[in-house]
């Protein structure tokens, strides 16, 4: 299958939008993901569910979702997700994200993460999101994720009890943030191409 063009690249990774046409490799990279995703995300593992999750996240009015691909073939690594965009006074969104097996522990899903960042605290008259603060709302158990967050500056704000109904039962979970200000310095990943406009 062919991929599309991609929205930034990275050194490694280059971010599309989800698209109908990416079902069936989505979903067979997360049945093949299942044991390294559970029990902290469940992401669609059939057509049936990947088909209106992807519409949601690929023109939904508050979210921005974004496949992550390996840059010279294309092939799925991941995904990043910005939920529950608030604008206003508030400009804030929750991260959702998710290596695949077969990409987890290269670094992949970080470069991606960094492209996000600079895209959603961008201003809107330069094609991003223009938003202030990013949330990763991250069950205490799970050290991957918070060593993700945590490499890309995130602080720890505060501890949820009971937050997200995850896998049949209310998981607490950890309050990591990170603001444009943050973010002010640039990560030495390397140089990114294209743009989200």
């Amino acid at each position: 299958m062919s991929f599309p063009a991609y929205l930034v690249t990275g050194p490694r990774v280059g971010l599309s939008h989800y698209r109908p046409a990416d079902g069936p490799e989505f979903t067979a990279r997360a049945r093949e993901s299942r044991a390294l995703h559970a029990p902290w995300l469940f992401p669609p593992t059939t057509q049936e569910e990947y088909e209106p999750y992807a519409a949601r996240l690929a023109g939904g009015e508050g979210r921005a979702g974004f496949l992550v691909r390996e840059r010279t073939t294309g092939a799925l690594a991941g995904f990043v997700n910005i939920n529950n965009i608030v604008l206003g006074a508030f400009r804030c969104g929750a991260l959702g994200y998710g290596a695949f097996a077969h990409a987890a522990g290269r670094g992949l899903l970080g470069e991606a993460l960094d492209l996000v960042l600079a895209h959603a605290f961008a201003p809107p008259e330069g094609g991003g999101l223009g938003l202030h603060r990013l949330e990763a709302n991250v069950q205490p158990g799970n050290a991957a994720s918070i060593a993700l967050v945590r490499g890309r500056g995130f602080r720890l704000e505060g501890f949820s009890p009971d937050f997200l109904h995850v896998a049949g039962a209310w998981r607490d979970h950890e309050r990591w943030a990170v603001t444009a200000d943050m973010c002010a310095t640039p990560r030495p990943a390397g140089p990114a191409t294209g743009s989200f406009a």
